[in-house]
């Protein structure tokens, strides 16, 4: 038989540290894509992967692109690589991202959009006995392309829509015809924007994002045996204190929660449990995201937290920190994070860096991860 599975395991890996040991109920929510739910961006990323309610830029397509109207620049985009599992010693797997927008007339509409491309590196197939059938190489990608406006001075709203495309096997293996899965999924978000010219930028923001409601993905022509995608529902809040006319922080928390339920609890009975977790795959879409927030799990448990600083120099020099936190029952990924920033005129160059944390099973996956990432700010001067 193939070895599929190897695949579906280090994808999971990618976004969670299941390597922990704990005797509490353990429902992970196993979804296909995960990748969609890694942050893109080198800014967001020294942060504790923070970007919902953070002063727009290039990457807001990727968090919320209601605050894109707000963004000083008329067109901007970006480009970031990240070299990812880096502490697992793989070199061949990594997350390649283009975002960017471009306001219209009077800066009170937006359109953005962007493409995320991740590579799950080499994978060799094998049979029962390990005998090797063939290599892959799995891939991912996500185009994206929305529209936001603004509603007053503060407020501003955007929907967008989502290509979709996983490419983890394609074949013949043991009888069963393997092949890339698609689907199409949208966001909607909102954004506040309260920070205020004659206080040097200083003041309040906060958003709101649903992001990946869409169909579910499936790798056969078995349409029971087809995958959530990690639908989430985000809320964002930030404060930015201008220090003096050059020197500003700001301080942001994201809270997400994933609108995608929990499998059922094992009940000891292998017949019944075939049957609730039949039910459990085959339910609707719909009726999952609410089925999210009463599967029995706890709420605050279900949430991730992300906190994160960041201080501006001159709207020159950058220097971010972040802290990530999700319980252990969903995952139990934990780390800090740190980054910089640099601008050239219209060019600036961001870094970001996840601290190694843990030891042995319990180090993180995702740490010695550095994201490298340069955005484009063109006609700053035209808007505000």
């Amino acid at each position: 038989m193939k070895k599929i599975q190897s695949v579906f395991v280090l994808t999971i890996l990618i976004c969670i540290n299941a390597t922990s040991q704990t005797t509490q109920d353990l429902r992970i929510r196993s979804v296909a894509v995960p990748f969609l739910r890694i942050a893109p961006d080198a800014r967001a990323a020294g942060m504790g992967d923070n970007g919902i309610a953070t002063l727009p830029d290039a990457n807001a397509p990727f968090w919320n692109l209601a605050k894109t109207p707000f963004a000083k620049a008329k067109t901007a985009f970006s480009l970031t690589y990240t070299p990812w599992l880096k502490d697992l010693g793989l070199t061949d797997v990594y997350l390649a991202s283009l975002g960017g927008y471009h306001k219209l007339g009077d800066g009170e509409a937006a359109i953005g959009g962007g493409l995320r491309f991740f590579s799950l590196g080499n994978i060799q197939f094998t049979d029962f006995a390990g005998n090797n059938l063939a290599t892959f190489r799995p891939r991912e990608m996500a185009i994206d392309f929305g529209y936001a406006r603004k509603l007053s001075d503060r407020l501003s709203i955007a929907a967008a829509l989502r290509y979709i495309n996983s490419n983890l096997a394609t074949g013949n293996f043991s009888g069963t015809d393997f092949s890339a899965g698609s689907t199409v999924a949208g966001d909607l978000s909102l954004y506040y924007d309260g920070t205020q010219e004659e206080l040097n930028g200083g003041g309040f923001a906060w958003g709101i994002a649903i992001s990946n409601l869409g169909g579910k993905i499936g790798y056969t022509n078995n349409n029971q045996n087809r995958d959530f995608i990690p639908a989430n529902l985000g809320l964002g809040i930030q404060y930015t204190k201008a220090i003096d006319d050059v020197n500003k922080i700001t301080f942001a928390l994201d809270i997400n929660k994933s609108l995608v339920p929990a499998p059922p609890l094992t009940s000891g009975n292998d017949s019944i449990d075939i049957v609730n977790y039949a039910e459990y795959r085959s339910q609707s879409v719909l009726s999952s995201w609410g089925k999210s927030f009463s599967d029995g799990t706890s709420l605050f448990k279900s949430m991730t937290y992300s906190l994160g600083v960041e201080y501006n120099y001159a709207d020159q020099f950058f220097f971010r920190a972040g802290y990530f936190h999700e319980d252990v029952t969903e995952g139990n990924r934990k780390f800090v994070s740190v980054g910089a920033g640099i601008k050239f005129n219209s060019m600036t160059v961001n870094l970001s860096y996840i601290v190694p944390a843990g030891q042995g099973v319990n180090r993180n996956p995702l740490s010695n991860t550095l994201r490298f990432g340069i955005a484009f700010d063109l006609n700053a001067d035209e808007t505000n």
